[in-house]
C-alpha cells in the first residue's frame, strides 16, 4: 500500500486529506472569480452552471460552487437588497378631546358588483367623536385635505395641539396632504406597515357601524350612502353608548359633559341604594369612572413613564 501523502511521522497523526476530485487552487481561483464577478454576483450558482453550460463552458458542479461559497462564508442572499427603513411602534396618548384624532377609509358597496364608494372618516381618540366625514366617488389626496382642513376649523384646532394618525394608505402618505398638516401645525403619525391594530380606534368604529341590522348590503348610489351616513353619524355620535368611554356618548365626551352625565347617573344609583339596599350585595353601586387616558399602543405597564402621567392625570379627573 503506497504511504499516506497526509501522514505526519513525527506526530503521528493524520492530516486533512484532499479528494482527488477536488478542484485545484488555480481552479478554485477561477471558479470564485467568476462567483464574485459584476455578471454573477447577483445570480443563484445553479444559474451559473446553467448559463455556462450554454456557453460550452463548465467549472464545476452547483454543490462544488456552494461548497466554495460556505468556505468564503457567504452562503446568504448575495443580491443587492432594498433596504427598508426600520419603523417603530407608534405609541399616542390623549387625556382630552383634539388631542389625537384617527382617521381611515373604507369602501361601501355600490349598486353593481365591482362599484364602491368611499366612506373618509375622522374620529377624536378620547371621545370616539365623529369630527368629520364625507361619502366619494374615488379614494382622493385632495378630497382628503378638504376633510381634514374643515374638521379643523370646526373644532378650533390651534398649532401644535393635535396629532392625526392613519395607516399607510396612499392617501394618508401624500405629499400634498402632509404639507397642509405642517401649514396647520398638526403632529402627523403611521402605523407600521402591514400592522392593522395600530389604527384599532377607526376600524373599531368600522365594524360597529357596518354591523348595524339596518347597514344596506349595497347602497343605490353616492346621494343614497351619503343620507343613509348622515342619519348613522347623528345616532353614533349622541345616541350610542361606547363602552370604552363609560357607557358615555361621544358627544357627552368631547363636549366635556362626562363628568356632569356621571355625577346625575351616581345620583340615580344612590337613590335606588337607598331603596333597596338588599339588591346589591357586595357593595353600593357607583357609576363606572371616564378612562384618563386613551393610548394607541401604550407602554408596558410597569414603565415609570406611564405610571408617573397616570398619577398627574387622575387627581383632574377626581
Amino acid at each position: 500500500m503506497p504511504p499516506d501523502p497526509a501522514y505526519d511521522p513525527l506526530t503521528k497523526t493524520h492530516g486533512k486529506r484532499i479528494s482527488h476530485r477536488a478542484l485545484s487552487a488555480s481552479e478554485r481561483e477561477i471558479a470564485l472569480d467568476l462567483l464574485h464577478s459584476e455578471r454573477f454576483a447577483q445570480v443563484a450558482p445553479a444559474e451559473i452552471v446553467a448559463t455556462l453550460l450554454d456557453e460550452r463552458r463548465y467549472v464545476g458542479s452547483v454543490s462544488t460552487l456552494y461548497r466554495l461559497l460556505r468556505a468564503e462564508g457567504e452562503v446568504h442572499e448575495r443580491r443587492r437588497q432594498r433596504k427598508h427603513p426600520a419603523y417603530h411602534k407608534p405609541e399616542l396618548l390623549a387625556t382630552g378631546p383634539n388631542q389625537l384624532w384617527c382617521w381611515d377609509i373604507t369602501r361601501l358597496k355600490g349598486p353593481q358588483k365591482w362599484t364602491y364608494y368611499y366612506l373618509y372618516v375622522l374620529m377624536d381618540v378620547y371621545s370616539r367623536y365623529v369630527v368629520g366625514w364625507i361619502v366619494a366617488t374615488r379614494e382622493d389626496a385632495q378630497l382628503a385635505k378638504e376633510l381634514i382642513l374643515k374638521a379643523c376649523l370646526e373644532q378650533g384646532i390651534t398649532p401644535a395641539t393635535l396629532t392625526m394618525h392613519s395607516d399607510r394608505g396612499s392617501v394618508m402618505t401624500d405629499k400634498t396632504l402632509a404639507q397642509l398638516l405642517i401649514d396647520l401645525g398638526v403632529a402627523k403619525s403611521h402605523s407600521r406597515p402591514h400592522t392593522s391594530n395600530d389604527n384599532p380606534f377607526s376600524e373599531a368604529q368600522f365594524k360597529t357601524v357596518k354591523y348595524r341590522p339596518d347597514f344596506p348590503e349595497r347602497f343605490g348610489s353616492q346621494e343614497d350612502a351619503i343620507l343613509f351616513m348622515q342619519e348613522l353619524f347623528v345616532w353614533y355620535n349622541t345616541e350610542h353608548r361606547h363602552s370604552g368611554i363609560a357607557d358615555l356618548t361621544p358627544e357627552m365626551l368631547h363636549t366635556g359633559r362626562g363628568e356632569q352625565v356621571r355625577s346625575a347617573r351616581g345620583v340615580v344609583l344612590a337613590a335606588a341604594y337607598q331603596e333597596h339596599p338588599e339588591r346589591f350585595v357586595n357593595k353600593a353601586p357607583t357609576a363606572r369612572p371616564i378612562p384618563p387616558a386613551v393610548w394607541i399602543n401604550p407602554p408596558k405597564p410597569n414603565q415609570d413613564c406611564e405610571q408617573t402621567l397616570l398619577a398627574e392625570v387622575a387627581p383632574s379627573q377626581a
